[in-house]
């Protein structure tokens, strides 16, 4: 027996429909909100300048959405300080309620931030910090590293150092937790002399007792993770000491990325480092990445600005993957874990903590065919490479 729905039904049916594709309607016409809370000012502004300069890139590139949804990033400044960075971490997810957090580039103020964005269940999407602590016990269902953790290019350097045959290393970072993580990641793959290891001040720019220090202990190579000015003051004053003569100097990627290079010059030409993103990667997604940022800034990108990048595709794609219902938090922890997007460094995938298993690269300061003083990769260190702490994290569901 065929039933005919009558006409009240019918119109109670077509009601239904129409407030259904209404409340569709609003919600993808609903703004995705994000808070972006970055370092943009002192001696670690240039970073948190192009994380946020290639966030807004990719957001620009989609035609000003995420996921489908028009993008609302609301920016503030961290003033690398972790009490500055919790308070405002507070006010964008209580007052502001965005629906996703990123920016931070210190690994001190990551920490302070952590506790209310995860404690609202807001999802951080990290385009730099990457502490050992969110790697290990400590790690979260809410956070999530577009970038690495903090010892894995530090790892990739202490690798080549060794590879290299160098006897005598001597070690300089800030004493911060990402310093700490740095020569720890270090020292794990490098296994000579350690002839000092010295943490400085974070907000240091004068390394005359450091560089006493080095004159004194002679090691044939000299490591360095001083990131953003510090970085930049430090190789001026090394290289204007005369020490460069006698010990090689390495660092991460961030010891000698586009910004150092711009501000220092020649006395950067010679020097290795390590990144797992590199300007001159074949893949369609870096070069059109890297063309874009070129022609909106009138520079090369660095890392930090690849990291700000990827870490908006990542969660264009969490947006897209869930249907836009940021409401349902395991549709959205799914889709970012997925992170089923093309990604500037190529390929790579989320370990059981949420930080990347990916490829590292070496690369070394030298000049291209145009004259210019940048970065040349001239090999991989690590394929696929996980970071330490991976097997002490028990994710929550």
């Amino acid at each position: 027996m065929k039933l005919h729905p009558t006409p009240m039904l019918r119109t109670l049916l077509a009601t239904a429909l129409a407030v259904t594709a209404l409340a569709a309607t609003a919600q993808s016409s609903e703004p995705v909100k994000i808070g972006l809370l970055s370092t943009l000012s002192g001696p670690g502004a240039g970073l948190g300048i192009d994380i946020r300069d290639g966030f807004q890139l990719a957001v620009k590139l989609g035609g000003g959405k995420l996921g489908g949804r028009p993008a609302e990033i609301i920016i503030a400044d961290d003033q690398a300080s972790p009490d500055v960075g919790r308070q405002t971490a507070d006010r964008l997810v209580k007052r502001d309620k965005v629906d996703f957090m990123t920016g931070v580039v210190f690994s001190n103020v990551m920490l302070a931030v952590g506790a209310p964005t995860f404690q609202s269940k807001t999802f951080y999407v990290s385009a730099n910090a990457g502490p050992s602590q969110y790697a290990g016990d400590q790690c979260n269902p809410y956070f999530f590293s577009a970038s690495w953790q903090n010892d894995n290019l530090h790892e990739a350097v202490g690798k080549t150092v060794m590879d290299k045959g160098y006897k005598k290393v001597a070690l300089i970072a800030p004493n911060y937790p990402a310093g700490k993580d740095a020569l720890t990641g270090f020292k794990r793959f490098y296994k000579g002399e350690i002839a000092s290891e010295t943490y400085t001040q974070l907000t240091q720019l004068d390394y005359g007792a450091e560089l006493s220090q080095l004159r004194a202990s002679k090691p044939d190579a000299v490591y360095i993770f001083l990131p953003g000015g510090l970085g930049i003051n430090f190789i001026k004053q090394f290289v204007g000491a005369g020490l460069s003569k006698d010990m090689t100097l390495f660092g991460p990627g961030f010891s000698g990325d586009e910004d150092v290079i711009k501000a220092v010059g020649e006395p950067m030409l010679g020097m290795f480092n390590t990144s797992q993103w590199a300007h001159d990667l074949d893949n369609a997604a870096n070069k059109k990445f890297v063309a874009a940022f070129e022609k909106e800034f009138g520079r090369l990108p660095s890392l930090y600005a690849a990291q700000g990048y990827d870490a908006a595709k990542l969660i264009d794609a969490a947006v897209r993957d869930s249907k836009g219902k940021l409401e349902d938090k395991a549709a959205v922890r799914k889709a970012l874990e997925a992170a089923k997007f093309d990604s500037v460094r190529g390929a790579f995938k989320f370990n059981v903590n949420h930080y990347p298993i990916q490829d590292y690269y070496l690369r070394v300061i030298t000049k291209n065919a145009k004259g210019q003083i940048t970065n040349r990769t001239i090999g991989t260190v690590f394929k696929n490479h996980a970071d330490a702490y991976a097997g002490s994290c028990k994710m929550p569901s």
